[in-house]
């Protein structure tokens, strides 16, 4: 059982702030901070600050604050950034070879370790140093990998045919862009979901809203 198990969720989605935050203190070689100082910079409030830190336990001391590096450390151990979970990433597109590429999946707790697509074009071409696998052959990939998670860069017309093939595989982690609702489908996963369309949505609403802009009519 987890120990942090009881976290509510709003902290758990500040957690990498944090610890992104914290990790532009080291590199500009800041070694301790108070709560009242973080909360300047990252515009929370000092007890907001206090309150979602002691829900780990006690980092901080009185007079002293925080040691920066200590407190990246925990925050990291903490998110499970010091795994190494071995992830298969299905869909080689655009989208697909954005992630592979530009994610830093060694410094957040994975390992990035096949690449699936069923476009003959793309089968056979290197991602990352990885050779796309034909979709076909991910059975007998997973058979002798071990495999803890798979990323989905498909259409959500394809998600429901291959996440059967996954969670038939015993695959039951899914970082899942394809706008298709795995959690749905299956009530014994993990999924974190990624819809890039919904945020720039969230976008325009706050600019609409900051500026009082009337909708425009069809």
């Amino acid at each position: 059982m987890h120990k942090y198990k009881n976290i509510s969720t709003p902290v758990i989605k500040r957690l990498p702030r944090y610890y992104r935050f914290l990790g532009e203190l080291l590199d500009k070689n800041v070694t301790r901070i108070s709560s009242r100082e973080l909360s300047g910079k990252m515009g929370l409030t000092a007890s907001q600050i206090r309150q979602d830190l002691n829900c780990f336990g006690g980092f901080g001391q009185q007079g002293y604050g925080y040691s920066v590096q200590s407190l990246y450390n925990e925050i990291g151990h903490i998110l499970g950034l010091d795994h190494s979970y071995h992830a298969i990433l299905i869909g080689a597109g655009n989208l697909g070879k954005a992630v592979a590429v530009h994610m830093s999946f060694e410094k957040r707790g994975f390992k990035l370790i096949g690449i699936f697509d069923n476009d003959p074009a793309k089968i056979g071409t290197t991602i990352r140093n990885i050779t796309v696998n034909d979709l076909d052959d991910v059975e007998s990939f997973c058979s002798s990998h071990h495999t803890d998670v798979a990323i989905f860069c498909v259409p959500k017309t394809a998600a429901p045919a291959i996440a059967d093939r996954l969670h038939g595989l015993g695959i039951k982690n899914y970082w899942n862009f394809s706008h298709y609702d795995l959690s749905v489908r299956y009530d014994d996963i993990i999924v974190e979901n990624v819809h890039l369309n919904d945020s720039l949505m969230i976008l325009c609403y706050k600019i609409s809203d900051a500026n009082d802009l009337p909708v425009e009519e069809s």
